[in-house]
């Protein structure tokens, strides 16, 4: 374990000026090691977590950051080594994704399920937390007709109202607003107590952040930076090159030493023992490289090639919009060709997902798709996946031709090892899930792509490879995306603002 102070100059500041920062230590990994399956997630891992820190959990996708936080939340039991938690501390979790046993509850029900007893004063504490995170709905509603992003701010407040000592956020901006992200990092800037955080928002996490826990998908180990956000990864980042730099040196060194042990070799005589401590060297040197690590591995530049038609492959003339919790129809004209980007904008809980789903379905009156015009969809929620079926399979089934050294060449591109495509999509992170989809996408051939809050889940190294293959795919594309740097780099051509209509 490693404990640093990043700042622009550069100075490391001691572990006495770091503890006086924060409170006592109320959670302590010691030692553990744990196992997902056959999966090595953490091996003899050991950090503290103070009072008051705010702490972002950093890793690459499917290391194993989620897990981490199951295993505070006790979902897991350990196999070696032990998790202590301050004794009377409570400990709440906003998950990424609803759970989908909680979609038929109302909004007081969810809220309610928080809870081991019943609550009898739950309204009012509902208001205080739903206007923590800027959320207006009818307590009887159904938490499945919420939007992704509306759905994003109750598991937020879900964990809120348990007034925890310790708050526990699993990308908690996804697919929330500009002005939901600004208000919940206003929230967190204020926040008094101790929050881990994962995420892939660099921005926001920079706004608050004291320090990262860095999980090494390779070594399985944890390393603990100070520092705020966007200086600590500079310093990742930079050692990691010092690190291949370093490898390339002993490399060098290594191929002189061999090549010379192998000419003492052939003389014979004492130049035999020569040769022999040299190669008692180059083990030394061997022992010396430093492992690549994983985490700087980002995933290889790739082309969604796309089935091309000269008629329109979609035409829409009507859209539900949703104002006062209910669907108001609009007129609007929009003929999307190949090549054509749209982009669907509005607040959250407009109607933005339901649009795309409605669209996908063919169930948007006024709508028509080119028949025989595949689509893919990515789905914010994933729930267009088999989570029951393998890794292999869900390719397999919307490959159209190739072998499977095909599919198994795709797959590597998306850092879906061999391994990976035997284990069952439900196995796979949120990121991984979402790197999958990409990879159907390249086997596909889709002439329509939607895309709904692509950039959820997914590492920021990644973004910009996506990108930059959205901008070369050459059908027809609707996006939905709250993040305005990556929408830029796709260059959508066309707009729709329900808010606007």
């Amino acid at each position: 374990m490693r404990e640093k102070q990043s700042n622009p100059k550069g100075l490391q500041v001691s572990r006495a000026a770091l503890t006086a920062n924060h409170g006592d230590v109320i959670l302590r990994f010691d030692k553990v090691s744990f196992n997902y399956g056959i999966k090595v997630i953490l091996n003899d891992v050991s950090f503290p977590i103070r009072e008051g820190a705010k702490i972002t959990l950093m890793g690459q996708n499917g290391a194993g950051k989620s897990t981490m936080f199951d295993l505070i939340m006790s979902v897991h039991q350990l196999e070696e080594g032990s998790i202590h938690i301050q004794k009377g501390l409570t400990i709440a979790q906003a998950m990424q994704v609803m759970p989908r046993e909680k979609l038929g509850f109302s909004i007081r029900e969810f809220f309610q399920s928080a809870f081991f007893k019943k609550v009898y004063d739950i309204d009012p504490r509902m208001e205080e937390v739903l206007e923590i995170v800027h959320l207006v709905a009818p307590f009887e509603k159904k938490v499945s007709d919420l939007s992704g992003g509306q759905q994003a701010r109750l598991l937020l407040a879900y964990a809120l109202i348990q007034k925890p000592d310790i708050l526990l956020l699993d990308e908690p901006t996804n697919n929330l607003d500009k002005q939901g992200i600004e208000h919940l990092t206003k929230f967190l800037v204020e926040y008094k107590k101790t929050c881990l955080v994962i995420s892939h928002d660099a921005k926001f996490l920079n706004a608050f952040t004291h320090g990262v826990l860095y999980l090494d998908s390779h070594t399985h180990k944890v390393e603990y930076y100070v520092g705020n956000y966007l200086d600590v990864v500079a310093e990742i980042s930079a050692r990691i090159e010092r690190e291949r730099m370093k490898n390339v040196r002993l490399e060098h060194e290594i191929s002189e030493r061999k090549d010379q042990a192998n000419f003492f070799a052939q003389k014979g005589g004492h130049m035999r023992d020569v040769a022999r401590k040299m190669r008692e060297k180059i083990e030394e040197l061997n022992e010396q490289l430093v492992e690549t690590r994983q985490e700087d591995k980002t995933i290889r530049e790739f082309v969604i090639p796309a089935e091309l038609f000269a008629e329109p492959v979609v035409t829409i003339n009507s859209v539900s919009v949703i104002h006062n919790h209910k669907p108001v129809a609009k007129k609007v004209d929009i003929v999307l060709k190949k090549g054509d980007r749209l982009l669907v904008s509005g607040p959250n809980g407009i109607g933005k997902t339901s649009f795309l789903k409605g669209l996908a379905d063919g169930k948007v009156k006024g709508s028509s798709l080119l028949k025989g015009a595949i689509i893919g969809y990515y789905r914010q929620d994933f729930s267009g996946l088999d989570m029951g079926a393998s890794v292999y399979r869900t390719l397999a089934e919307v490959m159209k031709s190739g072998s499977d050294e095909q599919l198994r060449s795709v797959a590597a591109q998306f850092l879906l090892s061999s391994d990976t495509l035997d284990h069952k999509v439900e196995s796979l992170s949120e990121g991984q899930k979402g790197l999958l989809c990409f990879a159907r996408f390249v086997l596909q051939r889709p002439a329509l792509l939607i895309l709904d809050e692509p950039t959820n889940h997914i590492n920021f190294r990644h973004l910009p490879v996506i990108a930059r293959a959205l901008n070369k795919y050459q059908g027809a594309m609707i996006l939905v995306s709250h993040m305005n740097e990556f929408v830029e780099e796709v260059n959508v051509n066309r707009t729709l603002d329900l808010g606007a209509l």
